[in-house]
């Protein structure tokens, strides 16, 4: 309703300047009025009327929105099924990760991973029919009051927190592009294996261009790897198969313990190299997993994490918040929980 309220009373102050603050209006330049058969007087008085009702529908709208009732609508989606949860991480995830800090482009603050252009990017295979849709009648239950990049964003703090981690601080006031102009190229999220087959250094020179590139160190690189505790991999979405982890909706340091004390084997099968547990094989790892192990930088902090779950808790906390926010500017600190 109060969009309509808005545009009626725009449409009523043609000619004249309004000041909600005071109530009072100035006249501008003259030009011929877009309701020529309202008289001056029943004008005034009717867009009196209109501002009214939009200055009451006020504390309901824009900034406004009740965060945690929409952080309430995404624990809801996560706790009815688990198994979404992972998904709306990687979407936060992938909205976020485009960011490059020399161009100063790509990161959240636009809301570009709705645009199909984006979507078809090799990273985000699969999050078209998945998290993207589940998110739409969320969107639709607040009119369009949040954007689409606060609901991302919101939902991967969300996700992590109805999966049993820790409350990310985030704030509001993302503004969504109007079209997919503002897309960044295809190749900015990270890579499961470059170079040779099998994890190598390649794959450590590969990790460290794409976390760089956004302004992240080994440290938050490792820390924020620790997402893997969370989903698997689908043979229909990257092509690669199964859960990192034995609890893959419930957000721990597993990644870590399971990384680093079990041992870890080719796959053989007919699908891209990866890595499965042996015995057993009924974990696996990619060949960027494996190089945290292989590369020293990367694995002293393996080794923390693994050791001291708070800890990894608290890295993780600030680096997903600093992911998050990536490519935006003038957000507000906002409670969600």
């Amino acid at each position: 309703m109060l969009p309509t309220l808005v545009l009626l009373f725009s449409f009523l102050c043609a000619g004249q300047a309004f000041h909600p603050t005071t109530m009072t209006t100035t006249t501008t330049t003259p030009h011929r009025s877009v309701l020529p058969t309202l008289s001056a007087t029943r004008r005034d008085v009717l867009a009196s009327s209109v501002a009214t009702a939009v200055i009451s529908f006020w504390p309901s709208f824009s900034w406004a929105v009740d965060y945690k009732e929409v952080a309430k609508d995404i624990e809801d989606l996560v706790r009815a099924d688990p198994d979404k949860g992972p998904t709306l991480v990687r979407l936060a995830w992938h909205s976020s990760g485009t960011y490059d800090k020399k161009s100063n482009t790509g990161g959240s603050g636009q809301g570009t991973i709705r645009f199909a252009e984006e979507l078809a990017h090799g990273g985000n295979a699969g999050l078209k029919d998945t998290a993207v849709q589940w998110l739409e009648p969320i969107h639709a239950k607040y009119d369009g009051l949040i954007s689409y990049a606060d609901l991302y964003t919101l939902a991967g703090v969300a996700a992590i927190h109805a999966m049993g981690g820790p409350v990310i601080p985030w704030s509001s006031g993302r503004v969504d592009a109007l079209d997919a102009s503002a897309v960044t190229p295809d190749g900015r999220l990270p890579n499961a294996d470059s170079g040779p087959k099998g994890s190598d250094p390649a794959d450590a020179a590969h990790v460290r261009a794409i976390f760089n590139r956004m302004g992240f160190n080994d440290q938050e690189i490792v820390a924020l790897s620790g997402a893997h505790a969370l989903g698997r991999c689908h043979t229909t979405a990257s092509g690669y198969d199964g859960p990192w982890t034995p609890t893959p909706t419930t957000f721990n340091n597993a990644y870590f313990t399971i990384l680093k004390n079990l041992n870890w084997v080719a796959k053989d099968w007919d699908g891209p190299y990866q890595y499965v547990n042996a015995p057993g094989g009924n974990l696996m790892m990619l060949p960027s997993d494996l190089v945290l192990l292989q590369d020293k930088k990367f694995k002293k902090y393996v080794d923390i994490y693994a050791g001291d779950a708070e800890k990894f808790n608290k890295d993780f906390t600030k680096a997903f918040q600093t992911l998050e926010e990536l490519g935006t500017s003038g957000l507000t600190p906002t409670a969600w929980v």
